[in-house]
Parts: structure tokens; C-alpha cells; sequence
């Protein structure tokens, strides 16, 4: 799926830079920190027109973010176009990659009655199998 689908499935006005900002994301295997997404659009768009429009897909949860740790943070393109199940991420001490676990769910726990679910985050840290060679 394209930018401008993913755009249009959301009902978000299509402009160059929210696209520029899905392109990046669609072509990467794994999570991008705010950072290397705008270093992959260098000098296309000034930081004000960057920022609004990655706020803008961040609360449209077209893109989520995956908190490693307080200050280390990237962003995965959401599951709203292709629904998956809540997954695991991995990050990799060696390389600071994060890359999601599709195939590693997370289970459920159980929670006291009159508790309400509303999130669970697994961030599995280790090395990864690049970094292990």
C-alpha cells in the first residue's frame, strides 16, 4: 500500500511531506527514530511543516511510537490497514535497532475485577541476528 492510500483510507488530506514521511517508513524493515526519518527527507521540507505533519500521523496512529527507554524512542507504521495482532519489538543493544515481532505475541494477563484493559508493551532487548554474526 502506498502513502497516498494509506492517507486516503484515513481521510487525511495528501500532502508531499506526510507522504515523504510514509515512503521512508514503508521502504524500512524496522522502527525509525523521529531523527532518521527527517535525515531521510533533508531539504525537502522545513521543520515546522515536519513536525506538524509527523504529529499528524502519530495521532491519526498511522505511525506509533515504541518507547525503549525514556530517552530512546522510534516509530512503527500502525496496524490499522493490515490488522495484526498485538506483537512483541526487539531492540538490539549492539545496533540500536527495533523491529517489530510480528510472530511473538503478547499474552494476556489477567487483572483484578473492575481493572480495564487499555495497552501492553513488550520490548524484548538482547542482540540481534546481524549484530550476532
Amino acid at each position: 500500500m502506498s502513502g497516498a492510500e494509506i492517507l486516503n483510507f484515513h481521510k487525511l488530506k495528501r500532502t508531499s511531506c506526510r507522504e515523504g514521511i510514509l515512503k521512508v517508513m514503508l521502504s524500512s524493515k524496522q522502527a525509525l527514530s523521529e531523527g532518521e526519518i527527517r535525515d531521510n527527507l533533508k531539504g525537502h521540507y522545513d521543520r515546522t511543516t515536519f513536525y506538524r505533519s509527523f504529529k499528524t500521523l502519530e495521532a491519526k496512529r498511522i505511525i506509533y511510537k515504541v518507547v525503549v527507554d525514556n530517552l530512546f524512542v522510534k516509530y512503527a507504521l500502525g496496524n490499522t490497514l493490515n490488522p495484526k495482532k498485538m506483537h512483541a519489538h526487539f531492540y538490539c543493544k549492539d545496533c540500536n535497532s527495533v523491529e517489530c515481532l510480528n510472530n511473538t505475541p503478547i499474552p494476556t494477563y489477567p487483572l483484578p475485577d473492575g481493572y480495564t484493559y487499555s495497552d501492553t508493551e513488550v520490548i524484548i532487548k538482547g542482540s540481534c541476528a546481524k549484530c550476532n554474526q
